[in-house]
């Protein structure tokens, strides 16, 4: 017991030092010092961002063509939906049983509940982006981006689905039974076990590279960005004092990580259905009010997806924005959720595959969609005076037209959904860091982690976008090209699966388990 809590001490100040000793040596500063020092930030991520671009977001077709990137995961979810056979539609209603616990077996070997590996999940999905993504893609490519969000949903449904069943398939239990999994592992592994060997470590440690520094922006900066951006709106305070509003976010996520995948898969079980169903309350709420105008909100929606305003660039501009929002919201085809899932308590990997193919429908095609309808309800996205609002202070502005104190909610939530996110994602980065160095340097990347989410409260918004979406776009890239090689091993577990499922063979095998651990 002394050397644990010695051991958490350790860990303890080690991530207050990071946390707010070097943040408080940069930036306790005057006025002057301190805006020199963001500005060097930003300058630094620029540079970044640049070179990025050049890698990873070319566009084919010219300079109004598409990104590659984006084109490479819808290729991917439109592949997988037929693959699998339209699994989104065909194993719905299963899943929800799934997550019920009527196929739960309490003598599978993992770490969490099927529940809770979707709420883990979810939570790193269900973030700030469902807030500020939606004004983002409305801003950018107008109502008819939110359209094309909705069927990046849909067929993403059929990317999680086939990513989160390899994970479950190839994880690895390490000697202290936690669990070990992720594309890291079914891209090394799985490959191998195809004769691939070579390729897939190669894939696995690229995905690897990728995710430990994506897990910065995506689920780090970007959430921390648009929290303050929530908070300071209502919280005046906080308006000139970002540094300080990101060391108190930074504290609480750092006390949360140092649980693992228990303590954030039981944080996550509760604080995910807690702020959704607050947030969707008052989506509700808004809808109700203008009730009348619901009809011509989504005929709003729905038209400009194929004859797009002007800001949306054309019909491409808006399919481009809507498929790149909902994968910075979804995450379908980057491979995050897989480490999530990899540790629920199963030996049905197509089971944990099916319970991840609600995300994108709980995620995308409801909770984005209910701040989508909310948005083009109000009108504020069109009016003239909310032309400099942009993320969530253009949602809060939305919801505040109805009334006055919303943007109290819109601070509330996006500070939980930002805390939630940042937890799950730092268990992502954790993952692939530990896959790359090992379990003893963990905390540096920890402490990094943490220091990046307190940039990201500090610097503006575009440049947060921007460097979240290539490196998270990215991951798509080793991740999905193992999964078409790994397809067939999918359909094949899948076939035996929905056999199984039908004949009753599964719920029947999993009741004798359950009446065994009773006696």
């Amino acid at each position: 017991m002394r050397q644990l809590l010695s051991s958490f001490k350790y860990r303890f100040y080690f991530l207050v030092a990071a946390t707010v000793l070097i943040p408080q040596a940069v930036f306790a500063q005057d006025g002057e010092g301190t805006t020199a020092s963001v500005g060097i930030l930003e300058s630094i991520f620029q540079g970044i961002i640049n070179v990025l671009n050049l890698v990873f977001y070319f566009k084919i077709g010219g300079e109004n063509g598409i990104p590659f990137i984006v084109l490479w995961l819808v290729a991917g979810a439109v592949f997988f939906t037929l693959r699998m056979k339209f699994i989104n539609v065909r194993a719905f209603k299963h899943a929800i049983d799934i997550v019920r616990g009527k196929y739960d077996d309490p003598e599978d070997e993992g770490d969490v509940s099927h529940f809770q590996a979707l709420a883990a999940a979810l939570s790193g999905t269900v973030g700030i982006g469902n807030i500020a993504g939606v004004a983002i893609a409305i801003r950018l490519g107008g109502p008819g981006a939110a359209f094309w969000m909705t069927v990046a949903g849909f067929l993403g449904m059929s990317s999680k689905f086939a990513e989160c069943t390899l994970g479950q398939k190839f994880r690895t239990i390490k000697p202290d039974g936690t669990v070990g999994g992720g594309p890291m592992y079914y891209l090394s592994r799985g490959l191998s076990s195809i004769g691939m060997r070579g390729f897939g470590k190669g894939l696995g440690v690229i995905y690897a590279v990728f995710c430990a520094i994506a897990t910065m922006g995506a689920g780090n900066m970007f959430q921390a960005n648009q929290a303050y951006a929530a908070v300071s709106n209502v919280i005046p305070f906080f308006e000139n004092a970002s540094w300080l509003f990101g060391l108190i976010l930074v504290a609480i996520v750092g006390l949360v990580i140092l649980g693992g995948i228990e303590r954030i898969g039981a944080v996550a079980g509760f604080l995910v259905p807690f702020m959704a169903v607050i947030y969707a309350l008052a989506c509700v709420w808004v809808m109700l009010v203008r009730f009348t105008d619901i009809p011509a909100a989504i005929g709003t929606i729905v038209s400009t997806a194929f004859v797009p305003q002007a800001v949306a660039g054309g019909l491409l501009g808006a399919i481009v924005i809507g498929f790149q929002r909902a994968v910075f919201s979804n995450e379908a085809g980057i491979g995050s959720a897989a480490i999530a899932h990899s540790a629920a308590r199963t030996d049905e990997p197509v089971r944990e595959g099916i319970v991840a193919l609600l995300e994108p429908f709980i995620d995308t095609m409801f909770i984005c969609n209910m701040t989508a309808i909310v948005i083009v309800l109000t009108g504020v996205y069109a009016d003239p005076a909310s032309a400099d609002l942009d993320g969530a202070r253009l949602s809060a502005a939305s919801f505040a037209t109805v009334i006055s104190w919303f943007p109290y909610v819109i601070a509330i939530a996006g500070f939980l959904f930002a805390i939630s996110t940042m937890i799950s994602w730092s268990y992502y980065g954790q993952m692939a860091w530990s896959y790359l160095f090992g379990e003893a340097s963990v905390n540096v990347y920890k402490a990094l982690f943490l220091f990046c989410g307190f940039v990201g409260s500090i610097i503006n918004l575009q440049l947060v976008l921007e460097f979240s979406d290539i490196l998270l776009l990215a991951m798509s890239i080793p991740n999905l090209l193992g999964c078409f090689f790994l397809s067939g091993i999918v359909a094949k577990e899948l076939e035996s699966y929905m056999s199984r499922l039908n004949s009753g063979e599964m719920l029947e095998s999993v009741l004798e388990a359950k009446e065994r651990v009773l006696r």
